[in-house]
């Protein structure tokens, strides 16, 4: 796995929770998610494709998240793509499997979507802010 990649799954798994802001219209919209992955270089998150994130994200793609613990941040920027293939989800559920009780792999509804063009930042108030594009 990609150093910045693997540093930015364990600040965003320690922090377990972060925001996904999306664009619906002309109106920000920012929700909490704690769903993460890395895989094959993609750092992939998960909704269900019945929720307004979904529908705000196939009008734009463009999104950001950020995460915040023991006084650092990160923030990751870029184009959420969706990634149909069965076995990102299995690899989504089997990494959080708190989450078959809502979906699952076949169910129509499980939506894994990967950054593209990522732009991935890590700041804090005490050291040098450092900024990647992958």
């Amino acid at each position: 796995m990609n150093e910045i990649l693997e540093r930015t799954i364990k600040f965003l798994d320690d922090a377990s929770i972060y925001y996904l802001a999306t664009v619906e219209e002309d109106q920000p919209r920012v929700r909490p998610f704690g769903t993460a992955l890395v895989h094959n270089d993609k750092l992939y998150i998960q909704t269900g494709k019945v929720k307004k994130v979904s529908h705000q994200l196939s009008i734009n793609p463009k999104a950001e998240i950020c995460a915040f613990k023991d006084g650092r941040w990160i923030r990751i920027s870029g184009e959420l793509i969706e990634d149909e293939t069965r076995e990102i989800k299995t690899l989504m559920l089997d990494k959080m499997p708190e989450l078959r009780n809502m979906y699952n792999e076949d169910d129509g509804n499980m939506q894994m979507l990967y950054f593209k063009n990522v732009n991935i930042t890590f700041s804090s108030f005490t050291e040098p802010t450092e900024t990647y594009s992958l």
